[in-house]
């Protein structure tokens, strides 16, 4: 197995979406509550291996159903190049399956202090359904990524999961509903990614699986796209007026430039020449993140 194929199935670029969240509600736990630096890292940790996992699970998912072709607009990995085999990404799924579990373990205990109590389990069954989702996505027989049931997932795990979840975990509870508001935001963004990716894939994946972009045409697919942004604003926007004002809180309000050129960008490109809007949008959204913390963070100096 080549140690750069590997890596480049890992995808890395996607980590700064997957951390968004985690990040997000870490801060915001910050600002209401002394929380652990040491769990604070394992938080990240274990979100950094559930996304690596994610990518190397839907990259041979997608080549054992026949989705990934020399057609196919986004770019080649390790296993669609011909660099590594079925059986290396196969061992590399199984190596990335333990990172979760050791990671989602250390995590919970030196949160928690035991793995034995009813908050830990509820984590740790959040943690298993977390390995399940981003394995099925595109693996096994039915797998729901084909069945245009990707954007819920990803609303769920990138945004309501991530943030509310890191919070709960650094906090150890959660105090109001409104904590929903900004986990919601992330996951409109998140699920903006999946969109761009899939308005950019249609044609090839038109024979093989069905997507949100596939069932709405490239059109409404873009109008969606455009909706999912500006709910993510709403939704933050919300949050920071039902909170005690602040300038702080409105920090994020600088990345407003950077989501206006994602949706013109989004208008004027068609297929391969959607792929940049796909990192500009993972960037502006792990900004807009950490922002949107530290604004809250900031609050208390």
């Amino acid at each position: 197995m080549k140690l750069k194929a590997a890596i480049k199935s890992m995808r890395l670029r996607t980590l700064p979406l997957s951390t968004a969240g985690v990040l997000l509600g870490i801060l915001l736990a910050a600002a209401d509550y002394h929380i652990s630096l040491w769990t604070s890292v394992l938080i990240v940790v274990t979100t950094v291996c559930l996304q690596i996992l994610s990518n190397l699970s839907n990259e041979l998912g997608d080549v054992l159903h026949g989705t990934d072709t020399p057609d196919r607009q986004g770019p080649s990995y390790g296993l669609n190049s011909g660099e590594m085999s079925v059986s290396d990404m196969k061992l590399l799924i199984k190596l990335a399956v333990a990172a979760c579990v050791v990671s989602g373990l250390a995590m919970t205990w030196v949160s928690f202090g035991t793995i034995f109590a009813m908050a830990p389990i509820l984590v740790l069954l959040l943690g298993a359904a977390a390995i399940l989702g981003a394995m099925k996505y595109t693996l096994g027989r039915n797998p729901y990524g084909y069945r245009g049931l990707g954007d819920l997932f990803v609303f769920l795990f990138f945004g309501i999961v991530s943030v509310a979840g890191a919070y709960f975990v650094a906090a150890h509870e959660i105090i109001s509903w409104k904590i929903f508001l900004p986990a919601a935001a992330i996951g409109f963004f998140s699920v903006g990614v999946l969109n761009v990716n899939n308005i950019r894939d249609m044609k090839t994946d038109a024979e093989n699986r069905v997507t949100v972009a596939i069932r709405l045409g490239e059109r409404r697919a873009k109008i969606y796209q455009t909706v999912l942004i500006v709910l993510g604003w709403a939704a933050m926007t919300a949050f920071c007026l039902l909170r005690i004002f602040d300038p702080w809180h409105y920090l994020f309000v600088l990345t407003l430039p950077l989501f206006v050129l994602h949706i013109a960008g989004v208008w004027k490109r068609h297929d391969r020449e959607l792929d940049p809007m796909l990192p500009l949008l993972v960037m502006s959204t792990f900004a807009f993140a950490l922002l949107s913390g530290v604004g809250f963070v900031a609050f208390l100096f």
